[in-house]
């Protein structure tokens, strides 16, 4: 998306000094808020724009965000109560990292329904910060609003005890100040400040910004 020079958007973007190679892994959207109700009970299937509950997809190869309603099909989009967490991310090693801390096989990232599953980016600093992601169609601009902390029922979808191992590592969740197009593939991820991937999966206590050991 393009914006006249002068813009509060393109004065966001001009400040984005610092980019960072990631991989976007995953898209996940959906039009149904599956984790829903007790986890005893499991999630409820996925169900198609129109209606009908099928087994087809979530993992999308693009996912088109508008400026101030979020992802075009999500669960989240238009809501106003969601608006500063419509867009979710999530590093990868922090689910590769809970897997080594528990003994497990590799997780499935789409379990986590985060909606765009990263490699390569730490996400804790961009905590309070505007920030974009460019996966060759533009930069679409996010800004970070808070932690995306776990929930009960990832023990029962990745691992018992990942609940509490994905605490302080569970991504982080975004308002879409922007719009455009993510797609999987090759990113660049650009910060107003310095990011180092090799911590992208560590444990950051919400408040204080403290890593936890």
């Amino acid at each position: 998306m393009t914006h006249p020079a002068g813009t509060p958007v393109e004065q966001l973007l001009d400040g984005l000094v610092h980019r960072v190679e990631v991989e976007v892994l995953h898209l996940l959207v959906s039009p149904v808020h599956r984790y829903f109700g007790r986890p005893k009970d499991g999630p409820l299937p996925f169900a198609e724009a129109g209606g009908e509950r099928g087994t087809a997809s979530e993992d999308r190869e693009t996912a088109d965000v508008v400026a101030g309603r979020g992802i075009v099909g999500d669960r989240f989009f238009g809501k106003a109560a969601h608006m500063d967490a419509a867009v979710t991310l999530l590093a990868v090693e922090a689910l590769e990292a809970v897997a080594a801390q528990l003994g497990v096989p590799p997780l499935d990232p789409l379990l986590a329904r985060r909606n765009a599953v990263l490699r390569g980016a730490e996400l804790e600093p961009l905590r309070g910060a505007a920030f974009a992601l460019d996966c060759g169609d533009g930069p679409v601009l996010l800004a970070g609003r808070r932690p995306a902390a776990p929930c009960a029922w990832m023990d029962r979808q990745l691992a018992p005890g990942a609940h509490a191992a994905l605490r302080g590592r569970g991504g982080l969740r975004c308002e879409p100040l922007g719009s455009g197009r993510l797609r999987r593939g090759p990113a660049v991820l650009l910060s107003p400040v310095p990011l180092d991937p090799a911590r992208a999966g560590d444990a950051v206590l919400p408040r204080g910004g403290r890593r936890l050991p």
